[in-house]
């Protein structure tokens, strides 16, 4: 099954040997593609490549590792990773759907709060997940004003 990340997509977790389960608002979905395989489709999808995004970001903000990325930027879609995407265990969260989120039930694990109201416990610290969002907030930031310049 192929998947296009899209508004209503908030996590998607590399479940190993080359799958993954997308969470969506109200649905969820197992793929047979990692979670960075399924960012890179949907960039794709969307006219660029991962890399291409990936290069965007760094020449926007200056972040050259585990760069949160626009998947589509008309529709405001940020992705960021929780750890390194040439890693087939990264998962993927969606920026904008974040309400908030805290420390999960040991040191390496956050529990985020989706608008929709959905909670899921990801395997990364509360200090990558905050790392991530400042990087995902300043990359939009950063592109905003710079479409306003226009």
């Amino acid at each position: 099954m192929d998947y296009e990340i899209n508004n209503e997509t908030l996590y998607i977790c590399s479940l190993g040997n080359k799958k993954s389960k997308i969470y969506e608002s109200n649905n969820e979905y197992e793929v047979n593609l990692n979670a960075s395989k399924v960012i890179e489709h949907s960039c794709e999808y969307f006219g660029s490549t991962m890399e291409g995004r990936q290069l965007g970001t760094k020449a926007l903000i200056g972040v050259t590792h585990k760069s949160p990325i626009y998947i589509e930027e008309s529709s405001n879609i940020i992705f960021f990773p929780l750890n390194s995407p040439r890693n087939e265990n990264c998962s993927w969260v969606s920026f904008n759907n974040i309400l908030s989120y805290k420390q999960g039930k040991d040191q390496k694990s956050t529990i985020i709060k989706f608008k929709n109201g959905k909670e899921l416990e990801v395997l990364a610290s509360i200090g990558t997940v905050t790392n991530q969002i400042l990087r995902s907030s300043r990359l939009q930031v950063v592109l905003n004003d710079r479409k306003q310049r226009i």
